[in-house]
C-alpha cells in the first residue's frame, strides 16, 4: 500500500459536517463552472458499446470493465473510462451553437488503478464540453478557459471559507502556467511526478501544458489517447499541445495533486496525425472517428474535474476514502483509522 499518514492530522469536520459540505462543494462548484463556461447539464450513460470508438483507453494500457447484454444478443458493453468523445457527439446532437457547452456527472470503475491517499477504483468527475471555432484553437484560448475553470475553484473555496471558518482559503490568486519541456528542462534529473511536486510547490497552482506527445528526451510527460485531446499542434509559445492538466499544492500531503484534465480537441489533421504516431490509424474505421473525418462533429474544447479530489482539497482531507464511498483493502482502513483518518 502506497499511503501517507500527516505527522498531526485532524479533520477540521466530523462525519456529519464533512456529507453536507460534499454536497455543498459539488452544487456551487458546478453551478459556477456552468456559468463561467455556459454550460448546459445532460445526462450521460454509465456504459457504451464496445467497438464503436466512444469509449477512452487512457494510458492505453488500462482495462475496461466490461460485460455481456442478455437482450443484445451478448454484445460487449464497457464501463466508460471517461466521457471526451461521448461529449463530442453530444454536442452535434444537441445542436450545439459556438460558446456554448455542456456538463455532466461521470462515474467510472477503473479496476486496475492502485489505491492511494488520491486513488480509487471509483472515479466521479464533472465532465464537460464546449464548441469552439477554428480560430480558437490556439494557446490563447486554452489559458482563458484555464482561468475560467481556476476562477470557479477559487470562488469555491472562498464559500467554504465562508460556511466553515476554520478551513482558511490556501489557492493562489493566480494559476501558473508552464509546458512539460520548459518542466523538462528546469529538473532534468527529475522524474515526471518530482517536477510536478517542485513546480506545484513553488507556485501553488499550476498548468501543465503539452501532455502526450513526446519531450526533447524521447519520453512523455504523461499519456494521452491520441483520438481526443491534441498533443502535436505547435503553438504560439514554440511548444507542441494544446492540452494539459490543473495541478495544486496539496500541503495536507505534501504532495502535488491533479486536479483537472483537458484540452482542446484534434482537428482531422490533429487525429490523423496522433493517429498515424501512435500505430493506431486501424481506429479511422471506427463510428467515432468516421464522423470526425467527415465533418460531422463540432470543433471543441474539453476535459474533467475529480469531484472527490477537489471534495478532499477543499476540506483539507488525507484521504480520498474521507469523501467518497468506495473499496478499500481492510489493512488500510484499519490503518488510517489508526491515523484519525476515518472512511466514509
Amino acid at each position: 500500500m502506497k499511503l501517507y499518514f500527516p505527522e498531526i492530522y485532524k479533520p477540521k469536520l466530523d462525519l456529519k459536517q464533512t456529507e453536507k459540505a460534499i454536497k455543498f462543494v459539488k452544487d456551487f462548484f458546478q453551478e459556477s463552472l456552468s456559468a463561467e463556461l455556459r454550460l448546459r447539464r445532460v445526462t450521460a450513460p454509465l456504459f457504451v458499446l464496445k467497438g464503436t470508438g466512444i469509449n477512452d483507453d487512457l494510458n492505453g494500457v488500462e482495462r475496461a470493465v466490461t460485460f455481456a447484454v442478455k437482450d443484445m444478443d451478448d454484445a460487449k458493453a464497457e464501463v466508460v473510462q471517461s466521457l471526451a468523445k461521448w461529449k463530442r457527439l453530444m454536442l452535434a446532437q444537441y445542436g450545439i451553437p459556438v460558446g456554448y457547452g455542456i456538463y455532466t456527472d461521470m462515474n467510472a470503475i477503473r479496476a486496475d488503478e492502485e489505491l492511494t491517499n488520491i486513488h480509487s477504483l471509483y472515479v466521479d468527475q464533472w465532465d464537460w464540453e464546449k464548441v469552439v471555432t477554428a480560430k480558437q484553437r490556439n494557446l490563447d484560448f486554452l489559458k482563458k478557459v484555464v482561468n475560467q475553470i481556476y476562477a470557479a475553484m477559487l470562488r469555491t473555496e472562498f464559500m467554504v471559507y465562508e460556511n466553515y471558518p476554520t478551513i482558511k482559503p490556501q489557492l493562489p490568486e493566480e494559476i501558473t502556467f508552464i509546458h512539460s519541456e520548459e518542466l523538462l528542462q528546469r529538473f532534468p534529473n527529475l522524474t515526471v511526478k518530482e517536477r510536478e511536486y517542485e513546480v506545484a510547490k513553488e507556485y501553488g497552482a499550476v498548468f501543465i501544458m503539452g501532455i502526450g506527445g513526446a519531450l526533447s528526451n524521447g519520453e512523455k510527460h504523461d499519456g494521452r489517447a491520441p483520438d481526443y485531446d491534441d498533443w502535436t499542434t505547435e503553438n504560439s509559445d514554440g511548444y507542441k499541445g494544446l492540452n494539459g492538466d490543473i495541478v495544486i499544492w496539496n500541503p495536507v500531503l505534501q504532495q502535488s495533486l491533479e486536479l483537472s484534465s483537458m484540452g482542446i480537441r484534434v482537428d482531422k489533421d490533429a487525429l490523423l496525425k496522433q493517429l498515424a504516431i501512435t500505430g493506431l490509424t486501424e481506429r479511422k474505421e471506427l463510428l467515432f472517428h468516421k464522423k470526425l473525418l467527415k465533418d460531422e462533429l463540432p470543433l471543441s474544447i474539453g476535459g474533467g474535474i475529480g469531484q472527490s479530489r477537489l471534495c478532499m482539497y477543499l476540506l483539507r482531507k488525507a484521504h480520498i476514502g474521507e469523501v467518497q464511498a468506495s473499496l478499500w483493502p481492510d489493512e488500510m482502513i484499519q490503518k488510517c483509522a489508526e491515523h484519525n483518518i476515518f472512511m466514509v
